[in-house]
């Protein structure tokens, strides 16, 4: 384990005496995708990365995430890409959660280390590469940017948890708070990613049913979750996928803080079929 306050310890493989029990669950409404999921065995190779692999934990399918695609990267020292995103559309949300490196955008550097948030708009051109003693683990949100008429593209944002204010929740006493990124009254961006925070006790009283869709990964202790009709425990390093509409609370029983890393679309209008 690593001295981040964010979860990063993925990767290795399971010994031959585990028990194959296991809190992974798919479904139409949901999907819980353990940390003892995430070995190396399912790793996958980018193009145009070097020394880099990436466990892609949601993707647009039929009848699972349909907004967005979501990696934990890990980059080793000296890799990197020069050409990261293959499609013009997409813009990208990232995450550091261990390590230190930098993006190259727009003419000038942007060092990053664990906490840092970067967000690039869709048809930026941008270059990353670890350049530390170290390898460096992100998250990394890749979603097709959608054009308002008459409305300006959204511009780059590079800053820190450390930069931003955690606003409590009206009337949880702080005990229930959110970490914004990204201006949520700036109606030029249609995702945001927060990190939501529950002290100890702290919960979501009520079923939460709503038409933005998430992606929630856990980055630091511990909690039940209930997802459609289903209580579910997780924990750091689990993540969970929630559809557009799935009912959804929290009790973050403790001993320590509940903390994640949240995805959701946002700002426009849901297309017609």
């Amino acid at each position: 384990m690593t001295n981040s306050p964010y979860f990063s310890d993925v990767g290795g493989l399971p010994p031959q005496t585990q028990t194959l029990s296991s809190k992974a669950v798919f479904t139409t409404a949901y999907a819980v995708i353990p940390k003892t999921v995430m070995s190396d065995i399912v790793t996958s190779v980018l193009p145009h990365w070097e020394g880099t692999r990436a466990w892609i934990i949601s993707r647009p399918l039929s009848g699972f995430a349909e907004t967005f695609a979501q990696y934990i990267m890990e980059v080793t020292p000296g890799g990197g890409s020069v050409k990261p995103e293959p499609d013009i559309r997409a813009e990208a949300g990232i995450f550091v959660v261990e390590g230190n490196g930098t993006i190259s955008y727009d003419g000038k550097d942007h060092a990053l280390r664990t906490g840092s948030f970067a967000y690039l708009p869709a048809g930026a051109k941008w270059t990353f590469r670890n350049d530390s003693d170290a390898p460096i683990r992100f998250h990394w949100i890749r979603k097709a940017f959608k054009v308002v008429e008459g409305l300006e593209p959204p511009p780059a944002i590079f800053t820190h948890e450390d930069e931003c204010v955690m606003h409590a929740m009206p009337d949880t006493d702080g005990k229930w708070a959110t970490t914004r990124f990204i201006d949520p009254a700036d109606v030029r961006y249609d995702m945001h990613l927060n990190i939501v925070t529950f002290e100890p006790g702290a919960i979501i009283p009520f079923m939460e049913t709503h038409i933005m869709e998430h992606g929630l990964y856990v980055l630091e202790g511990k909690a039940v979750y209930r997802l459609n009709q289903d209580w579910v425990e997780v924990e750091a390093g689990d993540y969970m996928w929630l559809r557009s509409f799935c009912p959804q609370a929290c009790y973050a029983g403790g001993p320590g803080r509940f903390r994640y890393l949240l995805y959701k679309d946002v700002n426009r209008h849901p297309d017609l079929l």
